[in-house]
């Protein structure tokens, strides 16, 4: 699933190819916008919001999208075949001279006008990548709600955006807490350093082609090999890279949780 460094990706590279040109091609390809038309507009700027992306046109419209589980931008330049699904899952096309951006499998697709972005993206918390972060506010929103479990509560877009799945747990890892751990049960210092190290993560990812939280902020041990980029995520039935525990899974409020049961504390459903 994208997450924030993700997002924050895919707004740079759809900003590079369209910012600052007309649009010579605009098709949204669902059936609140078919109708509408951004060709011969200027493309202003493309910003994330946590897992949310604000396509800024001309005129006073954004075009606000949300990758959710599949969805992808692609960027083409002319000629170039088309890679990134069949065309019955294309959902928009905003094309210049030079490039053509594709949106495929985009579960949240809408035109607005720029002064009511807020009405998209408004309940989202400090945005770990972006210029509002705000790391008391966010530890704030954490622990707001004492009995909820650590993981539910790191996946609430509402209490700071940005964060997955992926960093869900590694998060949680990192605490040495499982994601069942309610947050009131977090040592202060702890829930502090947990907001640090998310911020930590993620800027350490904005710009890498491939994920990795082992080089960030080690745990005490032997740490992992240099192939190893994911602590637990992903390692099911894998030794943990800090004490050779078999790595657990279980759902969580329908997503797969990872953890290592020697390593992190806490109940484990």
């Amino acid at each position: 699933m994208p997450e924030g460094d993700t997002v924050l990706q895919t707004a740079v590279r759809l900003r590079t190819a369209l910012a600052g040109r007309i649009l010579t091609r605009s098709d949204l390809r669902v059936p609140r916008f078919a109708t509408a038309d951004l060709t011969g507009r200027t493309v202003l700027d493309v910003i994330s919001r946590g897992k949310h992306l604000l396509t800024r046109v001309e005129g006073g419209l954004t075009l606000h999208s949300h990758l959710r589980m599949d969805g992808a931008w692609r960027v083409y330049a002319p000629g170039e075949r088309w890679r990134g699904g069949p065309a019955h899952q294309i959902r928009a096309i905003l094309a210049n001279t030079d490039h053509t951006a594709v949106g495929y499998r985009l579960p949240v697709l809408e035109l607005l006008r720029t002064q009511d972005e807020a009405k998209a993206v408004g309940h989202l918390g400090p945005d770990l990548l972006g210029p509002d972060w705000d790391p008391e506010t966010a530890l704030r929103n954490l622990l707001a709600d004492p009995g909820r479990p650590l993981g539910e509560a790191l996946l609430d877009q509402r209490n700071l955006a940005g964060i997955g799945n992926i960093y869900k747990a590694e998060l949680c890892f990192l605490a040495r807490a499982t994601p069942w751990l309610t947050v009131g049960d977090l040592p202060a210092p702890t829930a502090a350093r947990l907001v640090t190290t998310a911020k930590q993560l993620l800027e350490a990812n904005r710009d890498r082609p491939m994920r990795t939280t082992t080089t960030t902020r080690a745990p005490r041990g032997s740490g992992p090999g240099p192939k190893e980029r994911l602590w637990v995520y992903g390692r099911a039935d894998r030794p943990c890279l800090r004490c050779g525990t078999p790595i657990r899974t279980a759902d969580q409020d329908a997503r797969p949780a990872y953890w290592c049961p020697h390593c992190q504390s806490g109940p484990t459903s």
